[in-house]
């Protein structure tokens, strides 16, 4: 397909598209002429996940380069391809020292079982989470997380099964970002809306 018409079913504008071709962020197209390339699926695919990364997550060009280069390198393990797709997202979020709920997220990691990086950025929110939540007098720990957790594991379970025969490093890069990134809003809402229906179930 020419430019403009990756454009057209992208969504993204050709400005944007040369800008993204002069900053590496997509693979230059087959030179049909001096002036024309052509372009194919990878290309529309590795658009939208751009447009994933920069325009729904907010990274920068340069860290969006640095996740793309991360999962363009995989071609084995989708938890390996999971990880760098989460760990190279991180890499946009400053460090930030350790709050008083770290202690409760480590011992609920532990009592669940779960294999989790230490330096995972969710164990950082979930720690800040927690401190930002008791210094509201919530009385928030591990045991009232603990059924919570349950539930995610369950979420978990149903994530990553839409990764299940997915060969295309690429197209999985890209169901993992929807899952992660793209996903969550979802979920929130969904969540909103049980928490209306029951609502209405106990108080009808």
């Amino acid at each position: 397909m020419r430019m403009s018409e990756l454009s057209r079913r992208s969504g993204v504008s050709v400005t944007t598209i040369k800008y993204y071709l002069r900053e590496g962020l997509l693979a230059p197209g087959r030179q049909t002429s001096a002036t024309q390339a052509e372009y194919d699926e990878q290309h529309l695919r590795r658009l939208r996940l751009i447009r994933a990364l920069t325009g729904v997550r907010g990274l920068p060009v340069s860290t969006a380069r640095q996740v793309l280069d991360a999962v363009g390198g995989h071609t084995g393990d989708p938890h390996v391809l999971l990880g760098l797709v989460l760990g190279a997202i991180s890499l946009a979020d400053e460090p930030s020292e350790a709050s008083a709920g770290t202690a409760e997220v480590d011992a609920l990691v532990a009592e669940l079982g779960w294999e989790v990086h230490t330096g995972a950025p969710a164990r950082t929110a979930l720690a800040e989470a927690i401190a930002a939540l008791r210094s509201l007098g919530a009385p928030v720990d591990r045991h009232t997380l603990l059924p919570y957790a349950r539930l995610a594991e369950r979420t978990a379970v149903l994530d990553l099964d839409q990764l299940d025969g997915l060969e295309d490093p690429l197209e999985a890069a890209e169901r993992a970002l929807l899952l992660t990134v793209l996903l969550e809003p979802a979920l929130l809402a969904l969540r909103r809306l049980a928490q209306q229906n029951e609502s209405a179930r106990r108080n009808a």
